[in-house]
């Protein structure tokens, strides 16, 4: 049986590739992370969720890697229910995302080819393909010359772009971003919005959870703005909004 795909309630379009209809998630301290949230991202589309801490972010990006579940509403992502899919499905359906995070989450002992290949053996890709496909995305990410270094040898910026080329190194067609620019420099933190920006531009579509303002304000993309577990803005061409 095709993953989530029994009894959807929702059809979604063509052009559609995650919907979140009226989503609230409760932890057991009984405060809803989210409250109602409804949400339709394209394909294609390059997307900020910005807020303060506490506003459900985060929650938001763990419900779409299927971390947690929702205590009411539906998610569909590239047309799978994830409230259907069984324990056993998350990991194939997690193949169709690339994640990248705040604290990159390389494999200390490995150097940048093992760290980006690891993702390839995972989804079992042939080794004469790993060898072909490491190098081009490596490539792509500014880090060709770097393959035999190891993460410490790395500055920040470097170690972040190894995780971005481990992310997209399966071609998902979404990237979830939860804070990838939090711990760099704002030089650093430009190069990897420019590479995101790039990658968008090859079609794959990319969230991007983030509290820097200026990045928000600078780059124009859709901004959707959270506050206490409710979307309370969702502008194209958007900016960072104060909630006070």
């Amino acid at each position: 049986m095709a993953l989530g795909k029994k009894k959807t309630k929702r059809q979604m379009a063509e052009d559609e590739l995650i919907v979140l209809d009226n989503v609230t998630k409760t932890y057991a301290t009984g405060s809803p992370a989210l409250n109602g949230v409804s949400l339709t991202v394209k394909k294609g589309e390059f997307v900020f969720i910005v807020g303060d801490s506490g506003s459900g972010k985060s929650t938001l990006i763990k419900l779409l890697l299927r971390e947690l579940t929702p205590t009411s509403g539906e998610i569909y992502v590239n047309n799978i229910n994830l409230g259907r899919l069984r324990h056993r499905q998350v990991p194939k359906y997690r193949r169709n995302l690339g994640v990248v995070f705040q604290d990159f989450r390389l494999l200390k002992d490995r150097n940048v080819y093992e760290n980006v290949a690891f993702a390839q053996r995972i989804v079992q890709t042939p080794g004469r393909l790993i060898k072909r496909n490491v190098p081009a995305i490596l490539s792509i990410v500014g880090l060709a010359g770097k393959y035999k270094a190891k993460p410490k040898e790395l500055s920040g910026g470097e170690q972040q772009r190894v995780a971005l080329a481990r992310a997209l190194i399966n071609k998902p067609p979404i990237l979830l971003c939860d804070e990838p620019t939090g711990n760099l420099d704002p030089r650093n933190s430009w190069e990897i919005m420019k590479l995101l920006e790039q990658i968008n531009k090859r079609g794959t579509t990319i969230l991007v959870v983030t509290h820097n303002r200026e990045i928000v304000n600078e780059m124009q993309k859709r901004v959707v703005t959270m506050k206490k577990g409710v979307i309370v803005s969702d502008e194209e061409e958007g900016g960072y909004i104060d909630e006070n």
